[in-house]
């Protein structure tokens, strides 16, 4: 009986590494590979050693579109974050029952494909969309105002298909606080506003930066929001990605860019798991 069990966690074991090795390690290889090599009109790629690749990146266009890119992700985590945290709260203080019903809704939209659900929202923001129409019956608005192909369509496209991401971690780090904190703070005077500033948010800081990671990282590289919704003055570096593979056909370039942003996410996550250990050495000590 032992030898079958171990024969089959040897078999498992070597059925995942094998798919990691075929699926997830080799094609990113190929992707490190190619984005030292050449472009080649004929054939795509040349096998000739290059760094241009990676230099082209400090052309002040793409630095541009890189900072741009960063800044409506950032944007989108602080507006998922602003939202989040109110909510992922709010469900935290529902009751046993209506609590996992409100999560199943929270997760019912992950059943239809973004893409569908970023046309769905082109419509209802259109020029002759939903919402103009609902104003102009209210008698808000005279004529219908214009969001789409704008940073601001892009921004409420990400908030939208990401905020998800940000309340899950939320509402796992509120579910863990400890009542009798709280209870302890307001026996000793302290206000709502001082509970939350030294209580509440430093034990759920774990759960803001996880949140926050999950909705910067991809928020980069979602093209096809900035595609629908943004125009081509609202890129995303996942745009520029798109574009050098599918359109240019310079793809050692657009390998070098998936390098780059994915060094720039590796970095990120490094810096949550410096801090992550540094809190929990501090809460140990404490």
């Amino acid at each position: 009986m032992n030898m079958r069990r171990n024969l089959l966690q040897k078999g498992i074991i070597t059925l995942i590494v094998g798919w990691l090795l075929l699926f997830v390690f080799f094609p990113n290889l190929l992707i490190v590979g190619t984005s030292f090599l050449t472009r080649d009109d004929a054939h795509i790629i040349s096998m000739v050693f290059t760094l241009d690749n990676y230099s082209r990146l400090l052309d002040p266009l793409y630095a541009d579109v890189l900072m741009h890119s960063f800044n409506m992700a950032l944007i989108a985590t602080a507006c998922c974050l602003l939202l989040g945290y109110p909510f992922a709260w709010c469900l935290t203080t529902l009751s046993a029952r209506l609590r996992p019903l409100m999560l199943f809704l929270l997760i019912v939209p992950f059943w239809t494909n973004s893409l569908i659900r970023i046309y769905g929202l082109k419509l209802f923001l259109s020029t002759r969309g939903w919402l103009n129409d609902f104003l102009l019956s209210l008698g808000l608005i005279e004529t219908p105002f214009r969001i789409i192909y704008t940073e601001q369509a892009v921004i409420l496209g990400l908030v939208y298909i990401l905020l998800p991401f940000m309340v899950m971690p939320l509402y796992s780090s509120l579910e863990k606080l400890d009542s009798a904190l709280l209870e302890a703070a307001r026996d000793l005077g302290a206000s709502k506003l001082q509970t939350f500033w030294r209580i509440i948010l430093p034990l759920t800081l774990p759960g803001i930066v996880a949140g926050s990671l999950l909705v910067l990282l991809p928020a980069m590289g979602l093209f096809f929001v900035a595609d629908l919704l943004g125009g081509a003055k609202n890129l995303l570096i996942g745009n520029v990605i798109k574009s050098q593979f599918l359109n240019i056909r310079d793809w050692p370039f657009g390998a070098a860019t998936s390098i780059v942003l994915t060094l720039v996410m590796g970095l990120l996550l490094l810096i949550y798991w410096r801090a992550a250990r540094l809190l929990n050495n501090k809460v140990d000590l404490t």
